[in-house]
């Protein structure tokens, strides 16, 4: 319990208040969230916060979740995140979700797809332009 006290203390000083839904938490999930949530998610890390909370916006949208859809939404533009930001990670949840969907209802081998996938990359990389400021918005995707 004096875990839990801590933590609390801990959240309401980073957010003003203890949400709801960290109260309800069982005891024994709080330290594990809280110490994953403090020093991963809300911590500056390899990834950049605004990185981390778009790559978070996708999941939510794929996984259907709308309180997370709206955490990372509104973290995302706490770290300065544009809308055209926002919907193009949205736009990449979706996306991946169609080809996860399709690849494994048509059963694809995912050995051949990964021969296959690294072979495209291979002649992507061999017939890459040299970058220029024209060029660069020009390249499809898997180019930069």
């Amino acid at each position: 319990m004096a875990d839990v006290k801590r933590i609390h203390d801990e959240v309401k000083e980073l957010f003003g208040l203890v949400p709801t839904w960290v109260k309800e938490m069982p005891e024994s999930a709080v330290t594990g969230f809280w110490t994953m949530m403090r020093d991963f998610q809300l911590a500056e890390t390899r990834i950049p916060n605004k990185y981390k909370e778009l790559i978070g916006l996708a999941v939510a949208g794929a996984t259907r979740c709308r309180y997370c859809a709206l955490f990372h939404t509104e973290a995302a533009r706490m770290f300065g995140a544009t809308d055209d930001e926002l919907a193009e990670a949205s736009m990449m949840g979706a996306a991946t979700m169609a080809g996860s969907t399709f690849l494994n209802a048509q059963q694809t081998d995912y050995d051949t797809f990964s021969r296959e996938l690294h072979e495209m990359l291979e002649y992507v990389r061999a017939h890459k332009p040299a970058a220029t400021a024209s060029t660069t918005q020009q390249q499809p995707p898997m180019q930069h």
